[in-house]
């Protein structure tokens, strides 16, 4: 089975959920600096998601291209991380419209911890199905690095349920550690 479909509708649902994303930016009514202060808490969750949906995407490019076959374990572990994303549109919304508020950083907190694990799963059904000797198989490893996130993105959950803010540094945390491309399949 060929992964060209696979990549083709992966980009279509990324890019759908990114127009989705910046259509729930207002334009602030007034032309003064002070005019956009109301807008703020929505632009900045926007950025962070912006910057996790770019990083998927980056990321997802590379693995795709590191292997050579997919099969149907990798749709569907493929349709779960795509399920996951498409949440974010969601999440970004009402955490911006709250200002950071516990429960919508939970929820978002709660959308990247799953993202984290589906990418997991699919990283895992790809060296699965292309062998422990696959150039995947040796860029992943242990995958220290997707581990960490999750956890990071769980420890965010808990910091938002008693410090909103700490639970919104994790998130950005993460989206920094993610920030440069994974360079683990480039050298392989």
């Amino acid at each position: 089975m060929g992964k060209g479909r696979l990549e083709a509708f992966s980009d279509g649902v990324i890019a759908i959920i990114i127009t989705i994303m910046v259509l729930e930016l207002k334009v602030p009514h007034g032309a003064t600096p002070q005019d956009l202060e109301p807008i703020l808490p929505v632009f900045l969750s926007y950025v962070l998601s912006f910057v996790n949906i770019g990083i998927y995407w980056n990321n997802h490019h590379h693995m795709l291209h590191s292997v050579n076959k997919i099969n149907g374990t990798v749709l569907w572990a493929n349709t779960h991380l795509l399920f996951w994303l498409s949440l974010f549109p969601f999440t970004t919304a009402w955490m911006g419209e709250n200002h950071f508020s516990t429960w919508p950083l939970v929820a978002y907190g709660l959308v990247s911890t799953m993202a984290g694990i589906a990418y997991y799963i699919l990283a895992q059904s790809l060296i699965v199905v292309n062998g422990k000797d696959s150039a995947i198989a040796k860029a992943f490893g242990k995958d220290r690095k997707g581990i960490v996130s999750v956890v990071l993105d769980l420890v965010g959950i808990g910091l938002a349920l008693v410090v909103p803010v700490l639970g919104l540094c994790a998130y950005v945390l993460v989206a920094a550690m993610w920030l440069v491309p994974d360079r683990r399949i480039e050298k392989k």
